[in-house]
């Protein structure tokens, strides 16, 4: 199979291209509140700076997946929309966010640049569909049960709806029970395949889906391993889940990296980066 043409998508101030230096969409699991967004926003607004990284800012308004009923699921719709914008306008941070139901899409585009599409999700017809008719940058998680090869189908979906602003993210898949394991062949594989810029979900990836019994739980110390090696094959950027007292956050925390100690793993992942960029990987 030939390759696909490489495609650059650019949302807000920030473009992403395999063949691009690398950017970082990251932030909290879930909005807990306006104040910790905006401190958490304004905090990554200045690492990045630091390290001369191009950031997006992630948050979730609702973990509509949570492994029990009890699980802590966000400030909901309506009071995450107006923090978004408020980020978006007040830090001039372009920002993502998670998508579940159709009927999201449109008021969610209105304020952030990216909708995500969750990894549970990344077939749903319909919702793809809607998603790519508000014009917005699409960022879809492959499935855990998915191969790389298969999000080709994902895009061409999108795509198909006309909308060519997609980005795919690889976190990971199931292994056993309670485990995911990343096969790092898979990044260049969707990359060869779809054109689309490639993310490293390398928190995500690092989770224990329901391991903790009533929540997932993770192991935050191999997020930079994991990531280390995603850059090294080369990809348009990374995904890491950050927060100022992960052991103490409503969701994700075993995952999410302490925000004090994220400045130096991005520092080392841009200097793995430049190398990488200039020795790509041809699969043809």
């Amino acid at each position: 199979m030939t390759a696909a043409p490489i495609r650059h998508v650019s949302a807000g101030s920030v473009t992403f291209g395999n063949d691009l230096p690398l950017a970082l969409i990251a932030g909290p699991c879930q909005m807990e509140s306006r104040d910790h967004a905006l401190e958490t926003a304004s905090a990554l607004k200045e690492i990045a700076a630091r390290v001369g990284m191009p950031l997006v800012y992630k948050s979730s308004f609702d973990k509509a997946n949570r492994t029990s009923l009890g699980g802590r699921r966000g400030l909901g719709l309506g009071k995450a929309l107006p923090v978004f914008a408020e980020i978006r306008e007040s830090l001039s941070l372009p920002v993502l966010t998670d998508i579940h139901e159709r009927e999201q899409c449109l008021p969610v585009a209105e304020v952030v640049d990216i909708l995500q599409i969750p990894a549970f999700l990344c077939r749903q017809t319909d919702l793809l569909v809607a998603a790519a008719e508000t014009g917005a940058v699409i960022n879809v998680k492959k499935g855990q049960f998915l191969a790389p090869w298969d999000m080709k189908n994902v895009v061409a979906k999108l795509d198909g709806s006309g909308n060519e602003r997609v980005i795919v993210t690889e976190r990971g898949a199931s292994f056993g029970y309670n485990t995911l394991v990343t096969d790092m062949r898979g990044l260049p594989q969707m990359a060869h395949d779809t054109g689309a810029p490639v993310v490293f979900d390398a928190t995500h990836s690092v989770q224990q889906p329901g391991g903790q019994g009533g929540s997932s739980g993770g192991d935050r110390r191999f997020a930079p391993v994991l990531a280390r090696a995603a850059v090294a094959v080369g990809i348009a950027g990374v995904f890491m889940e950050t927060h100022p007292d992960p052991d103490h956050a409503p969701s994700d925390g075993p995952n999410m990296i302490p925000l004090s100690g994220l400045e130096p793993i991005l520092a080392l992942l841009k200097e793995i980066d430049g190398i990488a960029k200039r020795h790509p990987v041809v699969l043809d």
